[in-house]
């Protein structure tokens, strides 16, 4: 049993969690960010371990950032949260495709 424990937790430093958690829409703490593309007060874009993921919103500041343990905290105004994924682009591009023929 303890070497599956084991297994398991190398498996976990080579890919890292990512999750998000809110309070109150004031304060979210995500795991697994790769990097910090962008931010300001008004828009944040991370790269996750699952993808690109823009959090926009109003006065948002970066509470804490670690990036060797892949965490960041921001606080603010959440308006919303986007996953940005290839497939997502594509079928906004064809929509805005159609609408602006």
């Amino acid at each position: 049993m303890s070497q599956f424990y084991e297994s398991g937790q190398s498996n976990k430093t080579s890919v890292p969690e990512h999750d998000v958690v809110m309070r109150g829409r004031r304060l979210l703490d995500i795991t697994g960010v790769k990097q910090v593309e962008s931010f300001d007060n008004e828009e944040f874009l991370l790269e996750t371990s699952m993808g690109f993921l823009s959090i926009r919103g109003q006065n948002l500041q970066m509470k804490n950032l670690d990036v060797d343990k892949g965490i960041v905290s921001i606080k603010g105004k959440v308006f919303d949260l986007v996953y940005l994924d290839e497939q997502s682009g594509e079928k906004a591009k064809g929509f805005f495709g159609k609408l602006f023929k």
